[in-house]
């Protein structure tokens, strides 16, 4: 019998993103204020970044030719 492992979802804190892109966590606070950025999750008064939300974001920040 094959055994799989499921691994809970990557999720990134405020903190941890702003970290990632070397940017303020208060950028992170003004751009969802203004609907933008990353979609993002909020439970229990605590904001979360999902990692495919993420990297969609950065894909869609792609400039230039391929």
């Amino acid at each position: 019998m094959a055994t799989t492992t499921h691994f809970p979802p990557i999720r990134l804190t405020q903190v941890e993103l702003a970290h990632r892109w070397t940017i303020s966590p208060r950028t992170l606070e003004r751009w969802r204020w203004l609907h933008q950025g990353p979609r993002y999750l909020k439970i229990g008064g605590r904001v979360v970044y999902r990692l495919e939300d993420i990297e969609a974001f950065e894909a869609n920040q792609l400039r230039g030719e391929p």
